[in-house]
């Protein structure tokens, strides 16, 4: 029997590792753009940890989800928005199937925290989503590496609020990156930019710090600014 064109043979690998029932509630989980441990996602699909292991292998393996190191934990995501369009049109078909993700931790400590020096939380998500969105960073050529360039006008807001980025950039340390958000499960911006972002904020007393854990309490004046610069509320 001859075999099949490779074309075909890649979408028949795609499809059948999508066709398995347990396989495709992973995937349909992923797609509020929130990143899942193996645990959570096997708890999803039902079924024990190494069996969620070997389908994500599997998933891996056919470019479906990706595997992000955030210290000692390893997060899976879709693989791109390629991934997700064409679930999304699986989706069409099924008469829809979305599950919202629900985040587990304290309210205050997902609202705003420090992640070792820079801000982290609800609050430093929707920072990062601004910036990108105001043309401040975009994605660095090697994208793999979750790694941001500060374009022109970047450089010139951070500035504006008193950030050097060029004595930023200068540091032995990654400059600006997706640093996956524990308890949001998307990125927020790590690195030397996002280190000195913090420290200007806490000067401006944008946040304060509690005094027993990483929470930061969003004052008055802080959502003022927040939300006079970054169009962000609450």
């Amino acid at each position: 029997m001859e075999s099949l064109p490779s074309a075909d043979a890649a979408v028949a690998g795609i499809a059948a590792a999508i066709g398995e029932p347990a396989r495709a509630r992973m995937l349909l989980s992923l797609m509020d753009g929130h990143a899942r441990t193996s645990t959570e996602l096997s708890v999803v699909a039902g079924v024990s940890a190494p069996t969620a292991s070997a389908h994500l292998q599997r998933l891996r393996a056919e470019s479906l989800v990706l595997v992000v190191a955030q210290g000692k934990h390893r997060y899976y995501r879709l693989a791109g928005a390629e991934v997700a369009r064409a679930l999304e049109g699986l989706g069409v078909l099924a008469g829809g199937w979305r599950r919202p993700f629900a985040p587990t931790a304290p309210a205050r400590l997902r609202h705003a925290r420090t992640c070792y020096d820079h801000l982290a939380g609800a609050v430093g998500v929707r920072l990062l989503d601004r910036w990108l969105e105001g043309g401040w960073l975009r994605a660095a050529p090697d994208a793999a590496d979750r790694d941001y360039e500060l374009t022109p006008a970047g450089t010139q807001a951070f500035a504006d609020l008193g950030i050097d980025a060029t004595a930023a950039r200068s540091r032995r340390r990654r400059f600006a990156y997706g640093c996956l958000d524990w308890s949001e499960r998307r990125p927020h911006l790590g690195g030397a930019l996002a280190a000195a972002f913090l420290q200007e904020a806490l000067r401006r007393k944008w946040f304060v710090p509690d005094l027993d854990s990483r929470i930061l309490a969003v004052t008055a004046k802080g959502r003022a600014e927040l939300a006079a610069r970054f169009g962000l509320q609450g």
